[in-house]
């Protein structure tokens, strides 16, 4: 019987991993991991989001040995190596098949292209599953068959052909022959290692306290979430106080839970799930995005008529907005929460955006990259679609004269200033009338790095002479 390749890349997880499945029940399987430490740097992937890949891995490790497949590591610098990498594999250990589940960003997509063609120079079956969202980004078009460039009618779109036809599951994982002598006695090859041999991270130890690794725990995160916060999460996900949100956005990010599962049982349970599942459908529009408009991969604006606004370029500004140092409670205690937990609460996601790329006028890409060095769920697509929408240079964006003013959000979303507390402990003793406005602070706080009013007016000046000016 022919041996199948399975290379794990963003889905680590064994439930409804199509291209794992497609592999498994095709014939005796060997899968991989390459480890690409250059790539991680430069796309900016926070040591705490590429430990939790470790561990992920560690967990995968011990359930397909349960299913009698081997994970075997590897690690090149970057992606430029691996088509060599995979010449030695592929010829090494007489591969049949390749598979793999299909990727959207610009360089993972120029990757797999090479190594289709890798393979079929070497006539070796080459694999690529959709796999990452609720429907492939080719599904969704406008009657004109053009891409989509507003979230609500794609939304609309998507739930219909959902509805209609129902979401592609994967078939059931067959348990693969333990006895077969052929994968027992495969060559060891160059670049190939031990899990923790890899050049991984320096870790802390709460981490792996806050986010726990494994399927297992993506599944009950799920199901405590279904059971107890569903219902509710319309009302309660704005407010950051609240546990009201799913926890669940690292295990999408990692592929460590598959989103069709997510929709499937959010929309098996009594209630009302429409919320929590038009977020799901928020997260595949990011994709969408990225996959029909590879030049926001590019660090650029998906709006080309904002590519040149004249950001400010200040970098004292930026520090105090990254070490929680603004003087703005809310905004202080939201960049805290990341730097501490290494997640932060998405209604806040908004406001901190918006206060950098619209109050302090600086660039929304250093915002961006600051989110993907620090974010456990640091995802690119809905990176960029959040931040691009903050600033107002992206699809279906905010209005530039769209301003959050976060002594509003603050009072609205942590009225009794809880959340701000858990972060802030000099504003201990602040009441709810004090707690949010820099003006009303009793404690000893820091001094606003800037005035809302004058700040409001400048960003508005600014957009309205860049749009005149093109």
């Amino acid at each position: 019987m022919s041996t199948q390749l399975f290379w794990f890349r963003n889905d680590l997880r064994i439930e409804d991993n199509t291209a794992l499945i497609q592999a498994i029940n095709q014939g005796p399987t060997v899968a991989i991991y390459v480890a690409t430490p250059e790539q991680w740097t430069a796309h900016d992937d926070a040591p705490i989001k590429i430990d939790f890949w470790r561990r992920n891995l560690q967990e995968l490790k011990k359930s397909l040995q349960k299913l009698n497949v081997p994970l075997y590591f590897f690690q090149v610098p970057s992606y430029a190596e691996i088509p060599q990498l995979f010449q030695n594999i592929l010829s090494s250990w007489e591969i049949q098949s390749l598979h793999c589940n299909a990727e959207y960003p610009y360089n993972e997509r120029k990757r797999d292209e090479g190594i289709a063609a890798l393979c079929k120079k070497d006539i070796i079956e080459y694999h690529c599953y959709e796999d990452q969202c609720l429907l492939p980004p080719d599904f969704v078009l406008t009657a004109e068959g053009s891409p989509f460039k507003v979230f609500t009618p794609y939304a609309k779109k998507s739930r219909f052909i959902i509805e209609s036809a129902g979401l592609t599951k994967s078939s059931k994982l067959n348990l693969q022959a333990s006895n077969n002598i052929y994968l027992k006695a495969l060559p060891e090859l160059d670049s190939q290692l031990e899990l923790e041999q890899i050049n991984w991270p320096k870790t802390e130890l709460w981490w792996e306290q806050h986010w726990p690794a494994g399927e297992k725990e993506a599944s009950k995160r799920l199901s405590d979430f279904l059971d107890s916060s569903i219902n509710n999460y319309k009302n309660n996900r704005d407010y950051p106080a609240i546990n009201g949100t799913s926890s669940l956005s690292p295990y999408l990010s990692s592929g460590v839970i598959s989103v069709r599962v997510c929709w499937e049982n959010a929309k098996s349970e009594e209630g009302d799930s429409s919320t929590w599942c038009n977020e799901l459908l928020w997260r595949d529009f990011y994709r969408y995005v990225m996959y029909h408009y590879p030049h926001v991969c590019m660090h650029q604006a998906w709006n080309r008529n904002y590519a040149n606004i004249p950001w400010r370029e200040n970098s004292d500004d930026f520090q105090r907005w990254c070490d929680g140092e603004t003087g703005f409670p809310i905004i202080d205690a939201a960049m805290k929460q990341l730097k501490q937990t290494g997640w932060m609460h998405n209604r806040l996601r908004m406001v901190v955006a918006m206060f950098l790329s619209k109050n302090l006028l600086l660039d929304w890409r250093w915002g961006e990259r600051w989110f993907m060095q620090n974010l456990i769920d640091g995802d690119f697509a809905s990176n960029n679609g959040g931040w691009q929408w903050s600033a107002s240079t992206g699809t279906d964006a905010a209005p530039y004269f769209r301003i959050f003013n976060p002594i509003r959000q603050s009072e609205r979303f942590d009225a009794k200033g809880e959340f701000i507390k858990a972060y802030i402990p000099q504003l201990l003793h602040e009441n709810e009338k004090t707690v949010h406005d820099p003006a009303k602070i009793n404690a000893e706080y820091l001094p606003p790095i800037i005035d809302l009013k004058y700040s409001r007016e400048r960003v508005l000046s600014t957009f309205k002479e860049y749009k005149g000016s093109i």
